[in-house]
């Protein structure tokens, strides 16, 4: 399909994206999944982020690189030199002509490059220009390098909120805070445009794997900001609620009772396990004798769910009403038929093929998103979008000679 088939909110949105690595691209990703006309401009030896995980026994010889590909669907590449000036008019013209301009990278490059925003803002004002940095704007670290595990899961707090004192760090899944990031920076962009409407004016739109990952557990930083003790990280056995806590079954499988009003499901989980009495028990009966005795009944607990599978206590919690849910890897997700009813997975074409893929968590009911294309290689659409641009042929051959476009 091509941009003619878009059917998104955004169709008629023109982006320009000037991005590398995860955050950047994704962002502009999800905008040309929701329809937008997403225009990437590539230097010559390309986006870095095409290069990753391609190194032997990384990935199989000859595989899609998936990291580059999952960021950039729905894109067209143009390389363009923007180093070189007659590169850099042409990339004045392309933006000149869009609605949205979305980039990732650093200040001070973005300025030796001539597309910062001050500079930009003078030139086109109803641009709406999307810029997403690992520490925001302002302060001593704004031109510090990032990466999500930086900024976003270690700086930010992100990391140490799921782990105990004494748990190691972990390396988490990659781009974990860069799609999170990405998605702000989307919904930012969206909102800049309806205020475009009412002012006529485009704006700045920033965005931070910083400042994401501060929201992401804000729940954690509220506490402490209205007064509260930080808590710190507890085991589950420290847990003030063992009614919303972990469990295992039988085979050592991972399950979450989800009663965040613990005294409302402390009777379905007695009749559950077939101990009625504890109901009443002065050790466990309000919420404050459950936390004061909370390593006792977690281990009680522990006991009774250790005797069946999980197969048979879904059967129980569901006809006693218990609220609950499995712990759930990667690939038992995958396989999970509500993650595919919900819409978590999407199909798209690939050069080997029909791959599945996670598109942004949004649907829209009159103007639904849709994948059109795989990520383009490197310049596959440079002549294309100079032509639509009404550079004739000679015009481009003239733009090659001068190193102005790849």
């Amino acid at each position: 399909m091509s941009q003619a088939d878009a059917t998104g909110p955004l169709r008629g949105i023109k982006v320009i994206e000037v991005a590398a690595w995860a955050a950047g691209p994704m962002a502009g990703g999800i905008l040309a999944d929701w329809g937008a006309d997403v225009i990437k401009i590539e230097p010559p030896d390309g986006d870095p982020y095409r290069a990753l995980n391609i190194q032997p026994g990384r990935r199989p010889e000859g595989m899609i690189n998936h990291n580059f590909f999952v960021a950039n669907r729905n894109k067209r590449s143009v390389v363009v030199d923007l180093k070189n000036e007659h590169g850099l008019k042409l990339a004045y013209d392309m933006i000149g002509r869009a609605d949205v301009f979305v980039t990732n990278v650093r200040r001070q490059a973005l300025e030796r490059l001539k597309i910062d925003y001050a500079r930009l803002h003078a030139m086109f004002p109803r641009l709406v220009y999307c810029h997403l940095t690992g520490y925001g704007l302002q302060g001593p670290d704004v031109d510090r390098p990032a990466y999500d595990i930086g900024a976003f899961f270690a700086r930010a707090g992100v990391g140490a909120t799921l782990l105990t004192e004494e748990v190691e760090p972990l390396m988490r899944t990659g781009a974990f805070g860069d799609y999170y990031t990405a998605f702000a920076t989307a919904s930012g962009a969206c909102a800049a445009l309806v205020a475009r409407q009412i002012t006529g004016e485009g704006q700045l739109v920033s965005t931070s794997l910083l400042r994401t990952g501060a929201f992401c557990v804000s729940h954690s930083f509220n506490q402490m900001m209205f007064g509260y003790p930080p808590s710190g990280q507890r085991s589950r056995t420290q847990s003030f609620n063992p009614m919303i806590s972990c469990y295992r079954d039988a085979n050592a499988k991972w399950f979450y009772l989800l009663g965040l009003q613990g005294d409302r499901i402390w009777p379905a989980v007695c009749r559950s396990i077939g101990r009625p009495e504890l109901e009443k028990d002065p050790r466990y009966e309000s919420l404050g004798a459950r936390t004061k005795n909370a390593g006792e009944l977690m281990a009680l607990l522990d006991a009774e769910f250790a005797r069946r599978p999980l197969a048979q206590w879904a059967e129980i919690f569901d006809r006693e009403g218990v609220w609950w849910c499995p712990v759930q890897n990667v690939q038992e997700a995958m396989k999970d038929p509500q993650m595919r009813a919900a819409g978590a997975f999407a199909r798209i074409e690939t050069p080997e093929g029909e791959k599945e893929i996670v598109p942004a968590p949004v649907d829209f009911e009159r103007t639904p998103w849709n994948i059109r294309s795989c990520s383009p290689e490197l310049g596959q659409h440079t002549e294309e979008v100079l032509l639509e641009m009404g550079c004739s042929w000679e015009d481009i051959a003239r733009l090659k000679d001068r190193g102005a476009i790849g």
